[in-house]
């Protein structure tokens, strides 16, 4: 089958009218590429092998479809005019995006700039805390349940540019969003750069990630809310653009604090730098009734490296549901609250250290002891990220 029988042209109403919904373009057979335009909805199979393509429209792969991409692959959004383009993988499809080290699996954009297209959105079967009936932020597809083994696919070697878009306070695009993914997903050396608004979100979930990187994203790094309980090992959140907000931003669910099930994931050996903003001055915000277990952390360039919110939070530390351990700070731990776990409590946990100077090379390569994401010894992010 040649690339023009199966190019599909979407249509896309004003983003000022809706959250991306209208796709189009539906492709009902299993198709092959070897670079070309592409955009739709795919209910079969489609494989994208090495080479370059134009992302004219949006990409919505319904189940039981599988998006594989091979290494090398280089898609790049179009320009748009008012309107947003997304890849979208629905409940019960899957992506399949394994790059290598020496050929990763790019998705960028035409234009060179933050919020130039909207990113990766990824719906599972996996909890989530919010109210019945959930849909995600862009494509308004369906997302939770109660798979919590749930296979959305598998992120390696892959970098996302220039992403991230928000149509209003309703309907985010971040660099990827992960709506209720499963455990049975996996997401590994993943580089998100020079983003608008979030670099890596949760929603919900089970699913857990290792070795990413979330560079110059223009809102907060990583994000999580409506109970996310996976593990971030070797995690990187750096910043150096004047607008970006915190390191992470951590709920559990912002209009109902005590939601069940609750967040709680574990977050260790990870590296977070901040952009020295007094106006952006929170580093890891930890809020909204969230719990979190953070081990062997660096946290700097935040004037409030690490601040606690809400009583249900703070409570959480005050009865050892929540901890961290072996984490270095440049300042101090800051509680909002007024009351309960803060700095001095902090600094008595084992491994502690406030007001600790921390320094790097090549942006965010150093470890402190095992405390960190990236030894010089060992660079798991050579080779591959831009």
């Amino acid at each position: 089958m040649s690339a023009l029988a199966v190019m599909g042209m979407t249509f896309f109403a004003s983003c000022e009218k809706d959250n991306g919904t209208d796709q189009g373009g539906e492709h009902n057979g299993p198709v092959v590429l070897e670079g070309g335009e592409i955009s739709g909805r795919y209910s079969q199979d489609l494989t994208l092998r090495k080479g370059n393509y134009r992302l004219t429209g949006s990409l919505v792969m319904q189940a039981p479809a599988t998006l594989t991409v091979e290494p090398g692959a280089v898609i790049t959004s179009d320009v748009t005019d008012g309107s947003i383009i997304y890849i979208l993988i629905e409940q019960g499809a899957k992506i399949i995006a394994e790059g290598t080290e020496a050929e990763p699996v790019t998705f960028t954009a035409e234009v060179e700039k933050a919020g130039a297209w909207g990113g990766l959105h990824i719906c599972g079967r996996a909890h989530t805390n919010a109210a019945e009936g959930t849909t995600s932020e862009i494509g308004g597809a369906a997302y939770g349940g109660d798979v919590e083994n749930d296979n959305s696919g598998s992120l390696r070697y892959v970098r996302i540019l220039y992403s991230g878009l928000a149509l209003d306070d309703e309907h985010e695009a971040n660099g990827i969003s992960l709506y209720g993914v499963g455990s049975g997903t996996s997401i590994s050396y993943v580089q998100v750069k020079d983003g608008s608004d979030d670099g890596i979100e949760f929603f919900g979930g089970s699913v857990s990630i290792d070795h990413c990187i979330v560079e110059n994203c223009t809102d907060d790094s990583f994000d999580w809310t409506e109970g996310w309980n996976g593990t971030a090992e070797y995690i990187i959140a750096y910043q150096s653009v004047d607008e970006c907000d915190c390191l992470m931003e951590c709920d559990n669910n912002g209009e109902n604090f005590d939601a069940a099930p609750v967040a709680h994931p574990t977050v260790r050996y990870a590296t977070f730098i901040g952009n020295n903003s007094d106006s952006n001055s929170r580093g890891l915000r930890f809020r909204a009734g969230t719990a979190v277990t953070l081990q062997y952390a660096l946290v700097t360039g935040k004037p409030s490296p690490i601040t606690l919110e809400t009583t249900q939070t703070v409570a959480s530390f005050d009865n050892g549901t929540s901890s961290i351990t072996d984490t270095y700070i440049s300042g101090a731990l800051v509680n909002e609250e007024g009351t309960g776990y803060g700095n001095d409590e902090f600094i008595a946990a084992s491994g502690n250290h406030a007001d600790y100077e921390l320094t790097f090379t090549g942006k965010y390569i150093g470890k402190v002891g095992q405390s960190g994401a990236v030894d010089s010894a060992d660079d798991w992010t050579a080779g591959w990220t831009l």
